[in-house]
């Protein structure tokens, strides 16, 4: 008998915590439901684009998750409705490296080098987000990621007070891969709460302000910007073009790089 009542009350705490976890699932999902575009051509023009990385491979098969990211990003480049953008992920290791991947396909695709910016510490969501925002000194941009990955990521941004929309784009449908990767949603959801409201959590790195610098706004001649690994300065050259929308660097700005 006393078995048989611990069953009973077993399963009713998982199905309490299965529906917990259902329902602040659906409550981030409404908390941002009208900050996320599906169609292009309705997204107003944004100066900045945030590309949030992932992996191009998975086990040497190219990852879709980051085909469908990179032609949306360059899609919105040749509409005229993103001018510059912000390309930030991971650096784990030499041979792993989110940003310059991105760079290097964005180039590819016919995107201007002075127009991609590299964020190296946007180790997870939360630090691509903030670091936006807090170095790059941006507080107006379209995140450009899969609708699961855009609900978390707005709420980020909410919570900190960011001006930010998400260009919800296409997701692969893999039948138990996809699944698995939406369950994992549900507990990421979980954690960033956690992060956000008990644990206050800040980027891993933060730094001086890199600020991606509108000309019009900016008239100076001359504008330097002091790196995290060395000084980068814009040339008169640099700031000639009247028509240049956002002026960066000549060369992509490079944030804290891990070894």
């Amino acid at each position: 008998m006393k078995l048989l009542n611990i069953i009973r009350i077993t399963a009713v705490l998982f199905i309490i915590f299965i529906a917990t976890l259902l329902l602040l699932d659906r409550w981030v999902s409404a908390q941002t439901e009208s900050q996320i575009y599906h169609d292009p051509a309705k997204l107003p023009a944004y100066k900045v684009g945030l590309v949030l990385g992932t992996s191009k491979y998975i086990a040497k098969t190219l990852n879709p998750y980051y085909t469908y990211r990179m032609s949306a990003a360059v899609d919105l480049y040749n509409k005229h409705k993103v001018d510059v953008f912000l390309v930030s992920g991971d650096n784990a290791h030499r041979s792993y490296n989110e940003p310059r991947t991105m760079k290097r396909d964005l180039l590819k695709a016919g995107v201007a080098k002075n127009e991609i910016v590299l964020d190296y510490a946007g180790f997870r969501t939360l630090d691509s987000v903030v670091r936006a925002k807090e170095v790059f000194d941006t507080n107006r941009f379209v995140i450009i990621t899969q609708q699961f990955h855009c609900e978390r990521a707005l709420f980020i941004a909410d919570h900190y007070n960011i001006n930010a929309t998400c260009l919800a784009v296409k997701e692969p449908q893999r039948g138990m891969a996809s699944f698995k990767i939406r369950v994992r949603e549900v507990f990421a959801r979980v954690k960033a709460m956690i992060d956000l409201f008990i644990l206050h959590e800040q980027p891993k790195f933060l730094g001086p302000k890199e600020p991606i610098i509108d000309p019009l706004l900016k008239p100076e001649t001359e504008h330097s910007i002091q790196s995290t690994i060395k000084d980068v300065s814009v040339t008169k050259e640099d700031l000639a073009p009247k028509n240049s929308k956002i002026i960066t660097p000549s060369s992509a700005i490079n944030t804290i790089s891990r070894p």
